[in-house]
């Protein structure tokens, strides 16, 4: 039996830092670390359950995003917008270096965005966005 949904894979991106997890955590916990390599989080930005923030996204304007996952240094998940999970997965590792795994999740083949756009277009578009992004993310946190 079909609960109607049409999910779609998880986008994932995973990099490898050189930098001790604290250090990683502080780069996606704060407003400051999101905003030097993604969006940047309205002032109310905190990592706490239930906290209610907004991400700029540019052309898109503001996007409603909420808390719903902290486990510091290991774990951040917030909705974004009104489909969408993005979650922040650190796992530590030998030498002091730290696993970063991104994880933007809520993908529905049948369901469009805020902006009308089918899902699996969008899907597509990010996932070689997010590439990019990560790629940032190691720069600014080695670089730090």
């Amino acid at each position: 039996m079909s609960n109607g949904v049409n999910t779609l894979p998880d986008v994932r991106q995973t990099v490898q830092v050189n930098a001790p997890i604290e250090k990683v955590w502080n780069a996606v916990s704060t407003r400051e670390g999101v905003s030097a390599w993604f969006m940047a989080p309205s002032e109310s930005f905190k990592p706490e359950v239930g906290c209610e923030f907004h991400l700029e996204a540019g052309q898109f304007g503001q996007s409603p995003c909420k808390v719903t996952e902290v486990d510091p240094p290991n774990r951040l998940t917030f909705n974004w917008g009104k489909d969408w999970t993005l979650t922040f997965e650190l796992k530590e590792l030998e030498g002091g270096k730290t696993e970063f795994m991104l994880i933007h999740g809520g993908w529905d083949a049948d369901k469009v965005t805020e902006f009308n756009q089918p899902h699996p277009q969008v899907r597509e578009h990010m996932a070689g966005g997010w590439a990019g992004i990560v790629k940032k993310f190691a720069s600014y946190v080695e670089g730090q």
